[in-house]
């Protein structure tokens, strides 16, 4: 097992080995954005993993190729769809604002409890 932490949101879960950082997020709640639905066919579930990098599957070229569509790319970006955890620990991730608004686009309905995690509403 890992556990997921996604920083802005202050929200963790449990996650098996071979769940991605996708899984992990929809699992804990977290709001994470994926107009492709998870596979591998945009970039709108991109992450930056700020602790447990080196628990995660390496990144193929395709994802690689999608990354650099990002707005907010850095060293330890991923897209959270294909960032599959391999090892057991801790990983703290931070959802980019892009991913975060494909999120709130997709889920008006839930969109108030989402702001209220990031802290933009009360």
């Amino acid at each position: 097992m890992a556990t997921v932490r996604f920083t802005l949101e202050g929200l963790a879960v449990e996650v098996p080995l071979g769940k991605s950082i996708l899984d992990a997020a929809k699992a804990a709640g977290a709001p994470e954005g994926s107009h492709c639905g998870g596979v591998c066919a945009c970039s709108t579930c991109h992450v930056v993993v700020t602790q447990g990098f080196e628990l995660l599957e390496p990144a193929d070229e395709i994802e690689l190729d999608l990354l650099e569509m990002t707005e907010e790319r850095e060293e330890t970006s991923r897209l959270g769809c294909q960032a599959v955890i391999r090892r057991p620990g801790h990983i703290e991730v931070t959802i980019s604002d892009e991913s975060f608004q494909t999120w709130l686009d997709m889920n008006e309905r839930d969109r108030d409890r989402a702001l209220r995690l990031r802290g933009i509403i009360d």
